[in-house]
């Protein structure tokens, strides 16, 4: 962000006459802005676990309480190991883009930042490992239990982002609402489909569990970046008081999951339709065609 701010490079149009900062082109600010949404909602995810773990060891808590926290977090410990160390390395390819030529260059942080971060997918279990994990056997946990869990929850997310939609008018969140919505019965539906094949097929169930994992992760972070527009929305609203920094602060918050909604999410949709096709490409090819 900083090297964005400062380097100038281009115009904006043919007669300016200055070149400007490359923050001001619209493809660099594509590039922020994918970073932002994995790094953030990589850590609201992250914070999440943190704060099941909490509630789970607190002392007030309810049998009950411990019980579906305790489901919801082995549940969610796969993609928590494994999305933010796909998706935030992602985020360092784009700042290795913005740095150009100097973003292989060790006078920048984005080179080491690369190779360093490009562990996280290995050292934990690798991600494939996660996504046997997963879908092999978090999501049968119960009975399945877990993901109605995680289901009830967006959906109370989804109920409290359209009481701030109707009350505020002041950003896309009924609109988000309802793609999460539909991308959390999209996730439910993979689910079910997966585990019926399952029975008669482990393998096929398994072959695209990395596909899986990624579309889960991705649903799961459009749950947390509905919360954090929520939160923005409302902070907007009763913005009385606030000074231009923070107002900046919100508003990016507003941007930023609206990125998420219109490029990110949507993700799922394909995602989806080709688990629950069971393609099995990856089952029919061998060893000797390779």
């Amino acid at each position: 962000l900083k090297y964005a701010r400062e380097r100038h490079q281009g115009r904006i149009s043919k007669t300016s006459p200055d070149q400007v900062a490359i923050i001001n082109h619209a493809d660099v600010k594509r590039m922020l802005l994918a970073q932002k949404c994995y790094v953030e909602g990589a850590m609201a995810l992250c914070l999440y676990g943190s704060f099941l773990v909490d509630k789970i060891s607190c002392a007030t808590a309810s049998e009950t309480e411990v019980e579906d926290d305790s489901l919801l977090l082995d549940l969610l410990t796969p993609v928590i190991k494994s999305w933010p160390s796909e998706w935030c390395l992602e985020a360092n390819k784009w700042s290795l883009q913005i740095h150009g030529g100097y973003g292989y260059t060790r006078d920048y942080a984005p080179e080491q930042t690369y190779r360093d971060n490009r562990l996280n997918m290995i050292h934990e279990g690798t991600n494939g490992i996660q996504s046997l994990d997963l879908l092999g056997r978090k999501v049968h946990l119960q009975n399945g239990r877990g993901i109605d869990l995680l289901c009830k929850r967006v959906e109370e997310t989804i109920k409290i982002a359209n009481e701030i939609g109707k009350k505020t008018y002041l950003s896309n969140l009924e609109k988000h609402a309802e793609a999460l919505a539909d991308a959390t019965t999209r996730l439910q539906r993979t689910t079910s489909v997966l585990k019926k094949a399952g029975e008669n097929d482990p393998a096929l169930m398994l072959c695209n569990s990395h596909e899986y994992l990624n579309m889960f992760g991705h649903t799961v972070v459009a749950w947390f970046w509905l919360k954090l527009e929520s939160a923005a929305t409302l902070a907007l609203f009763e913005s009385n008081t606030c000074m231009e920094e923070e107002l900046n602060l919100l508003k990016g918050q507003l941007l930023s999951s609206q990125y998420y909604y219109t490029y990110e999410l949507p993700k799922t949709i394909q995602q989806a339709d080709a688990l629950i096709s069971l393609d099995n490409t990856n089952l029919q090819m061998r060893d000797e065609y390779f």
